[in-house]
């Protein structure tokens, strides 16, 4: 995208600019990660970012700025320049941008308070303020569990404009999930989840497709079957299923192997987390898990299981927040894949760790070349 072709650029509402004390511009909020600051010895970029309020073209805007300051050298290249970084920052948007026709006026009324978050924290430049939700709209997912986490990720990404999403998991609801499983009611007892489920995500948005199966897996090759599924493939995986205990490794081995993108989350006490991966752009499931496992300092004595230093129970301790929580972030997760809003590399685990607000939880590790799962296989004897 050019910045001529910008109809009538404008700094985004969310990222409205003011002066400093010191007479420097913040743009794009207060928000870590999103604003910045600029020096503005001279004051024309105060009068560009004012004059960037979506009633001009660019050559009005460079003419403002020339207007306003004749006693300074404002060559027109140098002021396109900065209509151009300001842009490519994602600072600004074309107010003149027709929105896309694909999206109706009854879709563009629902989801408006969705676009402008993404639009708050997209730092990309694009044709459309909404080409965000466009993308959304025509993805398609596939969530492997149906429980407290994914009928939370459900829940979010139907309400939030998700194109399709199928459904797989194969339990009935029973009364004890119904401390953390807010997708379902009493009278959903002894129904199978994948049913419950279906029936509360089509009364939440009918404008969106939402599949399912009662269905098992038990390894790679069901995997397999779900994402060779379809008309055509599936844009993400998400996993919120947590037995059995390999099911990870098993998601893993076959995202990489189909160079599919795919977050899992999941909680364990009070720690909520979410991991994200991309075939080919950073560290995989085992990079991560490996990396994690020889950055603990468990001080076990030699030959001491590891299972000493964390409780094992038949069942995980849960709520509906926890599960809520993560839930929640793993919706969050398949937006940043599908979106690419906010650009967070993929590789990584985030989270929160509710015994201390404000401690949250990251992990990231490079790719290892020792990987077993996508590391370098070394050389292959030709016989």
């Amino acid at each position: 995208m050019t910045v001529h072709a910008l109809r009538r650029p404008r700094i985004k509402p969310e990222h409205r600019a003011y002066r400093t004390v010191d007479g420097h511009v913040r743009i794009g909020s207060v928000v870590h990660g999103i604003g910045a600051e600029i020096k503005d010895p001279g004051g024309w970029v105060w009068t560009l970012v004012e004059a960037l309020d979506g009633t001009r073209g660019v050559q009005e805007v460079v003419g403002e700025v020339v207007r306003h300051h004749p006693e300074l050298p404002l060559p027109e290249p140098d002021i396109v320049q900065a209509i151009t970084d300001l842009t490519m920052a994602g600072y600004v948007e074309d107010a003149g941008a027709p929105p896309p026709a694909e999206l109706s006026e009854r879709e563009r009324e629902r989801y408006g308070r969705g676009m402008t978050l993404l639009r708050w924290m997209d730092l990309r430049p694009r044709e459309s303020a909404w080409e965000p939700q466009l993308r959304l709209r025509r993805a398609r997912v596939l969530l492997v569990g149906v429980g407290g986490t994914g009928g939370a990720a459900a829940r979010d990404l139907v309400a939030s404009g998700v194109g399709l999403l199928h459904c797989v998991e194969p339990d009935v609801v029973e009364l004890s999930n119904l401390n953390r499983q807010t997708l379902f009611r009493e009278q959903d007892l002894g129904v199978p989840k994948v049913e419950a489920a279906l029936a509360a995500l089509r009364a939440l948005n009918s404008d969106a497709t939402v599949t399912g199966e009662r269905r098992e897996v038990r390894g790679p090759a069901d995997f397999e079957d779900l994402l060779a599924d379809g008309e055509s493939p599936y844009d993400v995986l998400l996993l919120a299923a947590d037995r059995p205990a390999v099911i990870r490794r098993w998601a893993n081995q076959v995202c990489l192997a189909s160079g599919t993108a795919w977050a899992e989350a999941g909680y364990r006490g009070p720690l909520v987390s979410v991991g994200v991966f991309t075939p080919g752009r950073g560290a995989c499931w085992e990079c991560l898990r490996s990396t994690g496992i020889e950055r603990r300092d468990l001080r076990l004595a030699p030959g001491q299981d590891e299972d000493v230093a964390s409780p094992r129970m038949p069942w995980n301790p849960v709520n509906a927040v926890t599960a809520g929580l993560s839930g929640s972030l793993l919706a969050h997760a398949a937006l940043m894949l599908l979106c690419g809003i906010p650009p967070v590399e993929p590789g990584c685990r985030f989270g929160l760790n509710l015994m201390t607000p404000g401690d949250g939880v990251l992990e990231r590790s490079e790719r290892r070349p020792d990987c077993p799962a996508c590391g370098d296989p070394g050389p292959r004897d030709p016989t």
